[in-house]
């Protein structure tokens, strides 16, 4: 089941999330407690993460992990 906001963006599941970090679903709990990550908490109480939120932000943590240091 597919989740989509009012504007028919996608919603991922902590574990989609995970999946695209490589980390476990709890880390990506315990970002969005910190503040990292943005998340939408359903009805029933679970949480929600805006897909293009999730995209930039796993962009920019790749091209911070490939961009060379400066040379002094």
């Amino acid at each position: 089941m597919t989740v989509t906001t009012s504007d028919n963006e996608r919603l991922l599941t902590p574990g989609e999330v995970a999946a695209l970090f490589r980390v476990d679903p709890k880390t990506v709990t315990r970002w969005a407690s910190a503040g990292r990550i943005g998340s939408i908490r359903t009805p029933g109480g679970h949480r929600r993460f805006r897909e293009s939120e999730v995209r930039k932000l796993l962009a920019d943590l790749t091209s911070e992990a490939t961009v060379p240091p400066a040379r002094s």
